[in-house]
């Protein structure tokens, strides 16, 4: 007993726990009194980002650190006026905690609408708990498609089989025999059974699994890797830019001696405090985590659910998406179509056989299709079996009495793999004929010995197998399947149906949605090397008779490639290839297994919510890219200053409160309004040095601008309140031109914007108040004249770095996209 165990025991009154009861599990009763004593599976919920996570990352950094010992410096000096970027912190960081914990609020109220079920036996009544109801020592129901959501020991098992690649990395499921160990996180494949609960909550390995799997920043994000390196540049930068920039404030103000004696180190401190705080792109960390934000919101009232906020971004990124035929391009509803008996002579009971099948409770829903044309008499009953596998992609029966022999149900080249006698050969042709008309083919076949022992073990078809029938059966291809591929198409993304079918079925239903697929690629003859699949995979669109294995492989294989990979599909065999592709995309029908290892969610079934998300995530990556451009050419033109002035062993030219208020006209107000307009620009891999090729050359022009003209206006005795107007107006000025150059193509919106920002800097030079605020005073003449030919300039030299950026990355995207359709 462990020491959990010992202290619920004790909280209990006992010294130890009752022992449950193999066939009627606990009492309601004592699963209550386990759950108040804390035995309840509940597990630290790592599937968002927790509170403290949210306020970590946008309260507690250190530049934010920075910009407070920045403040309460210059409170403590008595220049509150200057301390207003204090004030402006503090917002974007409340604003970030709050739109984050709002989006978190939104996602795990989702979440927890749709959270998986877990099955138990209570009072000996079979009930559905939601998983964090689960206690120690209940009785759990394990079925095939289930994942295990807490550790436990097989009380009992038919053909029991637990995938736990999960876990171990081994992909071959593992037989689980009473007293066997299963444990949570691993994922039943084949058979049912019960089993004991043995851990719960953070002692069982769906805990781990569980953080590991859908820890919020798992998914690769370009724009949070791109913004992180930013700031560690900018971290290893600002020490010692720092110590060169208030040197320089103290020269300028008559040396180190003097500056202290006379007490003018307190200007030169509000001087160095501002060089500082420009360097530092706050803003841009809380654009991203907001345009985050509100995309998974978004999508979440689209019935999308994201299970990582960076997921709106990746599904941007993808260039090639796997389909599942079945729940994607189809809407997983089965109908039977009709029986084709095989040979003149039948085995007796062969419909009693199939209606066996059709009324099994573990039937999968192809074989429950058979229950309305062969009616149950519940006549037969089982005496061995092997149950169904997707890998094996067959199932056999003997029966106790009734119908002698033993009865194999699954793909006719499964079924018939050895292709001995002379009517296998005729079944197989007929099976595919019938599956090149899209209906999905299924064979009945009867060996006359029963299944023994060394058979079911090594779940081995019997020897001497007789064709008695084919069935066939016809997929609803939802209607949304062939506008959704043809969006795919047109915006380059490559698509690969890939199903556990026939390859002629699942290339009949694909040609039905507009893909060319020929006759499909039979996933058995693949080969293993992965960059030799990786070139069968770039020849084929269509593949059927994939094992789970092979779907993995062929993710790895694309990776390998290059390939940004999506994977789609409901089914259990999915789980581990949605797991390892770069986007993983579950069905809420589908099984709990591939629900938690997927990055989205579509709540509704509908495939057609893809396009919506791939829109979203463009959204978001193009106009992150925008507004870090602005972000980006604050940080490089103070970055540039600083060093300039440094070396020059000039002051500061602006005032922080100057730095604020054109901050927030240039940058701040309209990059949270166009962070969050539409934009379906396609992605481009490349985000940073794109951003990083126009601010560099644009921050390098706003501070040749500014020395020019703080220079001539100290050189012809301009008073310092007058450099600094001049140097807020050329930076105001020039500042707004970037974001002119930025927002194009104007629309009404962005259009609006920018006049906005032109018509608040205007009040602010003309209101007086304004002017008393920030220290304004007329420039002398000829430093008009300097800001009359430098502003200008500046203009033109910007106008000439956005042409050659659009020309240079407008023209690498539109190549990159047609390279994207030469492969498809």
């Amino acid at each position: 007993m462990d020491d959990a165990t010992r202290l619920g025991a004790t909280q209990l009154g006992a010294t130890q726990l009752e022992a449950t009861d193999p066939v009627r599990g606990l009492s309601r009763a004592e699963a209550a009194r386990r759950a108040a004593a804390g035995l309840a599976n509940i597990a630290t919920d790592a599937s968002s980002r927790s509170l403290w996570s949210i306020l970590r990352a946008n309260v507690f950094t250190l530049f934010n650190g920075i910009v407070v010992g920045g403040f309460a410096l210059l409170f403590a000096l008595g220049r509150w006026q200057d301390a207003l970027f204090g004030f402006a912190a503090i917002a974007n960081a409340a604003i970030g905690v709050t739109q984050e914990y709002r989006a978190k609020r939104a996602l795990d109220r989702l979440a927890l609408l749709h959270a998986p079920k877990a099955r138990v036996v209570r009072d000996g009544e079979e009930q559905e708990l939601a998983v964090r109801e689960v206690v120690l020592g209940d009785l759990l129901v394990l079925r095939a498609g289930d994942q295990v959501t807490a550790d436990g020991v097989v009380l009992d098992g038919l053909r029991l089989e637990a995938d736990e690649s999960l876990l171990t990395g081994e992909s071959d499921p593992v037989d689980k025999l009473p007293g066997d160990r299963v444990l949570s996180g691993s994922i039943i494949v084949a058979g049912q059974g019960s089993a004991e609960v043995t851990a719960v909550g953070d002692r069982a390995f769906a805990a781990t699994l569980t953080a590991e799997a859908k820890r919020f920043s798992l998914v690769a994000s370009e724009l949070r890797s791109s913004v992180d390196r930013i700031l560690k540049w900018i971290t290893w930068a600002i020490f010692p830019i720092m110590i060169v920039v208030v040197n320089a404030n103290m020269q300028a103000a008559g040396g180190w001696q003097h500056a202290i004696e006379s007490g003018a180190w307190r200007d030169a401190a509000t001087a160095s405090v501002a060089a500082v705080i420009a360097m530092i792109p706050l803003g841009l960390v809380l654009m991203t985590s907001i345009a985050f934000a509100v995309g998974a919101v978004k999508l979440g009232s689209h019935k999308v659910l994201v299970q990582e906020l960076p997921a709106v971004e990746g599904l941007a990124r993808v260039d090639l998406i796997c389909l599942d035929k079945t729940g994607t391009i189809t809407t997983g509803d089965v109908r039977f179509d009709g029986v084709h008996e095989l040979g003149e002579a039948r085995p007796a009971h062969w419909e009693r056989v199939l209606a066996w099948h059709g009324a099994e409770p573990e039937a999968n829903a192809t074989a429950r299709c058979l229950a309305e044309r062969f009616p149950d008499d519940e006549g037969l009953a089982p005496a061995e079996r092997i149950e169904f596998s997707s890998g094996r992609k067959w199932s056999a029966v003997s029966f106790a009495d009734g119908a002698a022999g033993t009865w194999v149900f699954g793909a006719p080249e499964f079924v018939l793999a050895d292709g001995a006698g002379p009517e296998h050969g005729a079944a197989l042709a007929q099976g595919r004929e019938l599956a090149a008309s899209g209906r999905r083919t299924l064979l009945l076949a009867h060996a006359p010995e029963p299944l023994d022992a060394g058979l079911v073990e090594q779940a081995a078809l019997p020897g001497g197998l007789v064709p008695v029938a084919l069935l066939t059966f016809r997929e609803v291809v939802r209607d949304d399947a062939a506008s959704t591929l043809r969006y795919f198409g047109k915006e380059g993304v490559e698509v690969r149906v890939i199903s556990g079918d026939s390859p002629l079925t699942v290339a009949a239903v694909a040609r039905e949605v507009g893909l060319d697929a020929g006759e499909g690629f039979d996933a058995r003859e693949l080969p293993d090397d992965p960059a030799e699949l990786g070139r069968v995979l770039d020849e084929h669109r269509v593949f059927g008779r994939v094992t789970p294995a092979q779907k993995r492989a062929m993710v790895h294989a694309l990776q390998e490639r290059g390939h940004t990979v999506a994977m789609t599909g409901d089914g259990v065999n999915d789980a581990l290839a949605i797991k390892d592709a770069d986007m993983g995309i579950a069905m809420e029908s589908g099984s709990a297994a591939t629900k938690a290892v997927a990055r989205i969610v579509l709540l509704d079934n509908r495939f057609s919510h893809l396009p919506g998300v791939v829109a979203e995530g463009r959204r978001v990556i193009a106009n992150i890219e925008r507004v870090s451009m602005l972000f980006l050419s604050k940080t490089s033109y103070a970055i540039t200053m600083s060093v300039l002035f440094g070396i020059l062993l000039w002051a500061f030219p602006l005032l922080p409160r100057q730095l604020s208020v054109t901050d927030g006209l240039t940058i701040g107000i309209p990059a949270f309004l166009l962070a969050l307009l539409p934009n379906s620009r396609r992605y481009v891999p490349g985000f940073l040095r794109r951003s990083l090729s126009f601010a560099i050359p644009a921050g390098l022009v706003v501070a040749a601008a500014i020395t020019a003209v703080s220079g001539i206006a100290r050189a012809t005795g301009d008073a310092e309140e007058a450099v600094r107007t001049a140097s807020m107006v050329t930076l105001a000025l020039v500042g707004l031109w970037i974001l002119g150059v930025l927002s194009r193509p104007f629309t009404w919106i962005k259009a609006g914007v920018v006049l906005a920002m032109v018509a608040g800097l205007a009040l602010v030079l003309v209101v007086p108040i304004a002017q008393q605020f920030l220290e304004l005073a007329m420039p002398g003449r000829e430093t008009l004249t300097a800001m009359a030919w430098a502003v200008p300039v500046a203009w033109v030299l910007i106008e000439g770095i956005g042409f050659w950026h659009r020309r240079r990355f407008g023209a690498a995207s539109e190549i990159d996209v047609k390279r994207v359709r030469c492969r498809g």
